[in-house]
């Protein structure tokens, strides 16, 4: 019984990865029910509608898992923020997994994400000031430069008369690029960085599981780290080995930048993509964009809240014995919270960048609330309005009911978008 309850933990771990591990992937397929993979479904680009029900019933719900796993589900807007601000009564550290089946203590990723204080907390102190308005404000004039690029890139392959993928073409190499300026990666290094960032697909097809094992993406890193430490440039990565050199080992580097290659790369292409469903949609959010700067904060943050691709926080583990929403959760139990469920608590199914603002949860909350948010916000309020402004005319390329929605996947998205951008193909000369 207890090499099967560890299997399962393995393959959970392994998905909140974002890694696709075939053996791992067959395991948790194999041995979850149904019922225990309900958080990780959509039906289009909604919740399936079993989270709503279980959020009315019973906010903080037990999972039913086999051989004995205690595991919770909460679905509820209040219940959730309780769970993600109560770090002293649940562990988010990688060191809950080692010891399961095929998890060892140097498949740690490092970063944020599975790490507990004080070591979270003195990370984060790193890393914090790097992520502030001001400093992140030098950026703006990249991004938009890179947004624009890639907008000359569709605009001509529209032109030629080929057929336009969005995320190909614009979802993915916006966010890659970002984090190349971000990090500082260096002009000759980031073709290998774009070819790591784009072939990182999720479980059964996306955008982060195909380059396999943890370990390629770390030794790719090192080196990069490593070029950092001989020749400090002027990104984040060069200012942290100036200043905090001595404090940060090679390993907390290169996991810092896997944190924010894995949780920025991802998250922000699917917003990209299946944003743009939305905007295609919704023709008065399109114009509104595309005509007003000020309407584009409101679309952006309520836009966060209708996809929450994130779907599933973080894995808690509860330290003690304890009560939320009503239901107890007992010492060494795993705690799962779905943020997309949570997010569509109190009626707010409907998209509406006009209802009164809610803090939502798309980035989390708490000790864990992702570090990049305001990086993922300058990129998705420059790309949208730019989007809109160069081709207002754009619409699907492929019959709704064809869109390649993801299965099964932490974090939700698309894995191709043909469009038409309403430009016309010059006539071939005769």
């Amino acid at each position: 019984m207890w090499g099967a309850r560890t299997r399962i933990i393995a393959a959970l771990a392994r998905l909140r990865l974002g890694r696709r591990h075939t053996g791992s992937t067959d395991a948790l397929l194999s041995v979850l029910p149904d019922s225990a993979l309900v958080p990780l479904q959509r039906e289009g680009l909604d919740p399936v509608a079993e989270l709503a029900e279980r959020r009315a019933v019973e906010p903080v719900s037990r999972m039913k898992l086999p051989f004995g796993l205690r595991a919770w589900l909460v679905t509820g807007y209040e219940e959730t923020k309780a769970v993600l601000a109560n770090s002293p009564a649940f562990s988010n550290d990688f060191s809950n997994l080692v010891g399961t089946v095929g998890i060892t203590a140097d498949q740690n990723p490092g970063g944020l994400g599975f790490t507990d204080p004080p070591n979270h907390t003195r990370l984060r102190k790193l890393l914090t000031p790097e992520f502030t308005g001001h400093r992140l404000r030098r950026l703006t004039p990249r991004i938009e430069a890179i947004v624009e690029g890639q907008l000359d890139d569709m605009q001509a392959a529209a032109a030629a008369g080929e057929r336009v993928d969005l995320v190909q073409t614009f979802a993915l190499p916006i966010p890659s690029l970002t984090i190349c300026e971000l990090l500082g990666v260096p002009y000759s290094d980031r073709s290998e960085f774009q070819r790591l960032s784009t072939t990182r697909f999720d479980l059964l097809g996306g955008v982060t599981g195909s380059l396999g094992a943890i370990s390629e993406s770390m030794e790719y890193l090192l080196k990069i780290v490593q070029k950092q430490r001989d020749e400090p440039g002027d990104g984040l990565l060069g200012r942290l080995v100036r200043e905090h050199g001595d404090d940060l080992s090679d390993h907390e580097l290169a996991g810092l930048a896997d944190g924010l290659l894995t949780g920025g790369l991802e998250t922000t292409a699917s917003m990209l993509a299946l944003g743009t469903i939305v905007l295609m949609r919704h023709p008065e959010s399109r114009d509104a964009i595309g005509e007003s700067d000020e309407a584009v904060d409101a679309f952006v943050d309520e836009l966060l809240r209708y996809l929450t691709v994130v779907q599933v926080a973080f894995p808690r583990f509860a330290r003690h014995r304890l009560k939320i929403g009503g239901a107890t959760i007992e010492k060494g139990d795993i705690v799962l919270c779905s943020l997309s469920a949570a997010n569509r608590d109190g009626g707010m199914d409907e998209f509406d960048p006009g209802r009164p603002t809610r803090p939502h949860l798309a980035f989390g909350h708490g000790l864990h609330r992702c570090i990049g948010a305001e990086l993922a916000r300058m990129e998705l309020r420059a790309a949208y309005p730019a989007l809109v402004r160069r081709f207002p005319d754009i619409r699907l390329g492929t019959e709704p009911s064809e869109l390649p929605f993801r299965k099964l996947s932490f974090v939700f998205g698309i894995d191709t978008l043909p469009v038409d951008l309403g430009v016309t193909a010059p006539r071939p000369t005769s």
